[in-house]
């Protein structure tokens, strides 16, 4: 898995830093500029992978980059689904990014058309996230790798953490940022990084298998394995909005 990421990741820092200035997607006479390396925007942003800021370049109607960063502790809830479990989650995140930005109809008349665009680039992933669950009487339940568990003495928990560690990881989106003027527009786009399993660690406390002999630790480890190994956890999924500025 590290050697297809890093492959990845090679292809898509080729791809974003070479846009601007690659002839095949240079159309109907736009050529690319010295002056294109001074960036054409910035935008504000906030999501899944926090809170931060991006510059834009353009070097034609059809091509842009984008460089940014996203960081702190903000989502659209408080709280994260795990093997159909919601627990509550304390994020810190810490994400570089650099994008191509290309638009298929980016000179076209209808607004909405130019919005259009599909993102393709790589990151650079520090993502933290604390997880815990808890019970509070011995009537609750918690599913675990697909088996209910109680607290017996009416206080137990699962916890943990789950970690992006200090990777680059290549990504691919779709957004649509139409311009309101000639200089304000908004912007939203949904993506994933191909990060590859994150690592994990859990603990559970307090817990015993409904109706069975199992405990919460040997749940606990079961999730680990699973998390760290099953395919549906490759992916981080990113979304997010924000205004942009262009001068």
């Amino acid at each position: 898995m590290k050697a297809l990421r890093t492959l990845l990741v090679v292809s898509a820092l080729t791809a974003a830093g070479t846009a601007m200035a690659d002839s095949s997607v240079v159309k109907d006479g736009y050529q690319f500029a010295p002056n294109q390396l001074v960036p054409t925007g910035v935008r504000a942003e906030v999501g899944t992978t926090g809170y931060g800021a991006a510059f834009l370049w353009t070097a034609n109607p059809y091509v842009g980059l984008a460089l940014g960063y996203n960081g702190g502790d903000i989502s659209w809830s408080d709280d994260l689904s795990i093997d159909g479990t919601k627990y509550d989650m304390d994020m810190d995140n810490k994400l570089a990014y650099l994008n191509a930005e290309i638009r298929p109809w980016g000179a076209s008349d209808n607004v909405l058309a130019q919005g259009l665009y599909v993102a393709a680039g790589v990151g650079y992933v520090d993502n933290e996230y604390g997880l815990k669950k808890s019970l509070h009487n011995s009537n609750d339940v918690i599913k675990i790798d697909g088996k209910n568990y109680n607290a017996p003495s009416g206080s137990g928990s699962i916890q943990g953490s789950m970690n992006y560690d200090n990777q680059f990881a290549p990504y691919v989106g779709l957004g649509f940022a139409p311009k309101i003027n000639k200089n304000f527009g908004l912007f939203g786009e949904i993506g994933a990084y191909y990060t590859g399993n994150p690592s994990v660690n859990l603990t559970a406390t307090g817990l015993k298998e409904v109706g069975g002999t199992g405990t919460g630790a040997e749940a606990a480890d079961r999730l680990e394995d699973k998390i760290r190994n099953k395919d549906k956890y490759e992916w981080l999924p990113v979304g997010k909005v924000g205004v942009s500025y262009h001068w």
